[in-house]
């Protein structure tokens, strides 16, 4: 049977919208009373209990939350209509959806205390905010609509009147989902700046969620210290933000998972930003194990699968020559990486060989690559050489490669594409990946250094390098070298390896931006104990 839908609200309502399938109604009335006492203002209580809970775990679950009508800070105008649009949307990919919208500090606290009956061990919980957001030393409060204005001093106030957006991540923990996304639209000015008086002591929209535990996602809809936009002009009649439109429609994309998600919008968002100046790059932090889809299954598992074979009747068995199917072909796949005398091309083949040869396209014979003095198991002969070596000018063609299957037959040539700039930022952001605690280095010589050769070396993946200095948000630009691809990892004199800090600094953060538009998690460096994380 389908799971119900439940729609109905009183404009104007603050009060939670449940839509979907109903998980509450369990028989313990005692646990979930003062649930129904909420749902019964909206005159949804009986109807919810009409409805049998289907037997099974693991279901999605959804609270989305928009807060526009602010009482004692300036009101925003699209964190409500973010809310729906997003609940649509999380409703096109099965979740059990509840809206709430221009909550005060009490109702926040009970539509989550809601969302937290509705998840079970196992569940996928999806937390959406759209609204004021804050951070006070270091930790994200996300605002109900009834937070006092606050000055310098009264950042207690703020705190009390608030909700912690830690405390929500350790909540789902809690409760064992086992797949918890958090989304955060709320990267907006300041709420507590007026004309004429001091800040409170932090700043308009969040901090990164760096220490995230395992099984849990989180998108946020800018960088540090960045501004989200609500639009991109005065003529922009779009009812969302612009991350919210962007990243609801990546959402609903089939076969993409929630990383390819999170890095296309990131992209897109970048981009609209840029045209009118405007620096917005939203980042995401990973602490999922497995790829998590929620529009459909990866791409190359939805290919459908092949038809049977045709059977012919009435005739004697004969031998026929069957071509391999594409897909089935033992063609090659290629990794670059690049060194001072020029390119190292290795090949990697799924079955045994006897013999491999190459050319560039169209340009003279075959080459063979020779042997290596090891034997295969499988063939019981001397492996074939599987890398070759190209000049460092070598120009961007495609490489032949053919090889000599155990049978005795030659088999290709199979087209390998070689992109000697897309090569490199790929070979040397794997690097970087791979060596992040090597990033900084610190030494003590008249005062205290903080060396960051490391980042130079490898500069060509690189589009931006940011710094914080004992802060754990990134907010200073550190200038890098240029690339040079013919020589990307000559260090030339008098390039700037490392700057002078005060004495007493403690710990340095970095985040890197790499050419493709993806960004690193924050690491941190500490001066004292020289140990990173």
């Amino acid at each position: 049977m389908a799971e119900p839908t439940i729609t109905s609200t009183a404009e104007g309502s603050n009060e939670p919208v449940f839509e979907g399938s109903a998980p509450f109604c369990n028989g313990n009335f005692a646990m979930t009373r003062r649930l129904f006492r909420i749902l019964a203002a909206l005159g949804l209580a009986a109807s919810l209990c009409g409805f049998a809970l289907p037997a099974h775990a693991e279901k999605r679950v959804a609270l989305v939350i928009g807060n526009n009508d602010y009482r004692n800070v300036p009101k925003l105008l699209k964190a409500v209509n973010d809310a729906r649009t997003m609940g649509d949307t999380l409703k096109q990919l099965g979740f059990s959806v509840m809206v709430a919208e221009n909550q005060s500090r009490q109702q926040f606290s009970e539509t989550l205390l809601a969302f937290d009956r509705a998840i079970e061990p196992g569940d996928t919980a999806f937390f959406f905010y759209a609204g004021h957001g804050f951070e006070i030393a270091g930790q994200n409060y996300l605002l109900p609509t009834d937070v006092p204005a606050a000055t310098e001093g009264q950042e207690e106030l703020v705190r009390d009147a608030s909700i912690l957006a830690d405390r929500i991540v350790e909540r789902l923990q809690n409760k064992k989902a086992r797949t918890s996304i958090l989304v955060f639209d709320a990267c907006r000015n300041n709420p507590f700046e007026r004309t004429g008086t001091r800040a409170v002591a932090g700043g308009g929209g969040l901090a990164p969620m760096t220490q995230l535990p395992e099984g849990v996602f989180s998108v946020f809809s800018a960088g540090p210290r960045q501004t989200a936009l609500d639009r991109l002009s005065n003529d922009d009649a779009n009812p969302n933000s612009v991350f919210t439109r962007t990243f609801a429609k990546e959402l609903l994309q089939p076969g993409e998972n929630l990383v390819q998600v999170a890095q296309r919008t990131r992209r897109l968002v970048s981009e609209m930003a840029d045209t009118i100046k405007h620096r917005q790059v939203p980042v995401y932090f990973d602490q999922m194990v497995d790829d998590v889809f929620l529009s459909g299954l990866a791409k190359d598992a939805a290919r459908p699968a092949d038809p049977p074979p045709q059977k012919l009747a009435a005739l004697p068995p004969v031998s026929v020559p069957r071509v391999p199917r594409e897909e089935t072909a033992n063609a090659p796949i290629a990794s670059f990486s690049r060194h001072n005398g020029g390119w190292s091309v290795v090949f990697s083949f799924a079955d045994p060989t006897l013999g491999i040869s190459w050319r560039m396209a169209g340009n003279g014979d075959f080459r063979e690559t020779g042997f290596i003095d090891t034997l295969d198991p499988r063939t019981r002969k001397r492996m074939p050489n599987p890398s070759i070596e190209l000049p460092s000018d070598a120009a961007a063609g495609t490489i032949e490669v053919r090889y000599v299957d155990p049978a005795g037959d030659m088999q290709g040539p199979f087209p390998v594409r070689f992109d000697p700039e897309a090569a490199l930022i790929r070979d040397q952001r794997k690097i970087l990946d791979m060596t992040a605690t090597n990033w900084l280095s610190f030494r003590e010589f008249n005062g205290l250094l903080v060396y960051y050769t490391h980042l130079v070396s490898y500069r060509c993946a690189i589009r931006e390098v940011r710094i914080g200095i004992d802060t754990a948000v990134p907010n200073q630009l550190l200038k890098m070298p240029g690339c040079d691809m013919r020589d990307p990892s000559a260090i030339g004199a008098g390039m700037p390896l490392y700057m002078k800090l005060a004495p007493a600094t403690q710990f340095v953060s970095v985040e890197l931006t790499y050419r493709d538009g993806s960004v690193s998690e924050i690491k941190s460096f500490r001066s004292a104990t020289r140990s990173n994380n």
